[in-house]
């Protein structure tokens, strides 16, 4: 097929646009949820764009952007592996740009489902001069006929996309769009975090993958949302879900880091509905629930803290719902 296989190595708040059914609902303060109340039933988790059709995710509203799939669709050359301080270790083509794995694909057999304008805003990669990055299993590389006839990229059989936001080397924008585009690995997974070892007390399945969500349990406050190493995750009352926005910026944000896009399957115990993912004005991508978005707290030093809990009488942690724990 031609592919070459070696081994070297060469704010004002920003608002995303969702559907008023998905993220119109309303956290007012009489809402707050005490510790340890019954969740809600689980609703379709909200895409993160306003796309919709077979997609199901926003894949641009700049629909014409991009090279669509076919013979404008560009190889990606010598592959490389680039660190990304959120996101971990992903996979970039010989000019820098990340390259994509769309979860509406599949591996086995390998196929693409991203067509049309989708295929514009996500333009498939190209098969045929691709060189696998250093220390990469280069029988990993492959390729799939598209329906138009073209040859499209593989790793580990998962179709290989750019996203046409992405204008320079090193951006991720199409990091978590919909909940669907994710940067891909060099081994064709998501790219992720090197799990860390679980600090003492951190509950049942913390250390994990950074990239992850799950409920811990605490006397006080009741079931919690925590982070994959077992750190409190906490919403800010003076955030909006409709229109969905952070109005924690600058010193703010230094302060109580966002928490960066969580794959659904990695997000365990977690009500999905509203479950997106926040453009923020410095570029990086917010994870949200409930159409809240949500951060962790510099001041907890170990897993099970909850010092960021009623500071400010503004931060509060999160029950698995995404309302307010507001019992301190």
């Amino acid at each position: 097929m031609g592919i070459k296989r070696g081994t070297t190595l060469a704010a004002v708040a920003v608002v995303v646009a969702l559907t008023a059914t998905a993220c119109g609902g309303d956290d007012t303060a009489g809402n707050a949820k005490p510790a340890g109340a019954a969740s809600q039933a689980p609703a379709a988790a909200a895409a993160s764009g306003a796309g919709s059709g077979a997609y199901g995710s926003d894949y641009g509203s700049d629909s014409g952007a991009g090279a669509a799939a076919g013979a404008d669709a560009k190889g990606a050359g010598q592959l490389a592996v680039a660190q990304n301080e959120q996101i971990g270790a992903l996979l970039t083509d010989s000019a820098g740009f990340t390259l994509y794995r769309f979860d509406k694909d599949t591996a086995k057999p390998p196929k693409s489902n991203c067509d049309g304008d989708c295929a514009k805003a996500w333009p498939a990669v190209a098969a045929g001069d691709a060189t696998a990055a250093a220390g990469m299993d280069a029988a990993l590389l492959g390729e799939v006929v598209r329906t138009d006839g073209s040859k499209q990229l593989t790793v580990a059989g998962w179709p290989v996309y750019r996203y046409s936001k992405d204008t320079k080397a090193g951006e991720t924008n199409g990091q978590g769009v919909g909940g669907t585009w994710f940067a891909l690995a060099a081994d064709g997974k998501k790219a992720a975090k090197a799990a860390a070892a679980a600090p003492a007390g951190a509950p049942a399945g913390a250390g994990e993958a950074a990239g992850a969500l799950t409920v811990a349990k605490d006397p006080k406050l009741g079931e919690h949302i925590v982070d994959g190493n077992g750190m409190t995750v906490y919403r800010f009352k003076k955030d909006t879900a409709w229109p969905m926005a952070s109005n924690c910026t600058g010193d703010c944000v230094a302060k109580w880091p966002v928490v960066p896009p969580v794959d659904k399957a990695n997000a365990k115990g977690i009500v999905e509905k509203g479950y997106s993912v926040l453009d923020r004005p410095d570029g990086k991508k917010q994870q949200a629930i409930d159409c809240w978005p949500v951060y962790t707290f510099t001041g907890d030093k170990k897993a099970g803290d909850i010092n960021g809990q009623g500071v400010g009488g503004t931060w509060y942690a999160v029950s698995p719902d995404g309302k307010l724990i507001t019992t301190s």
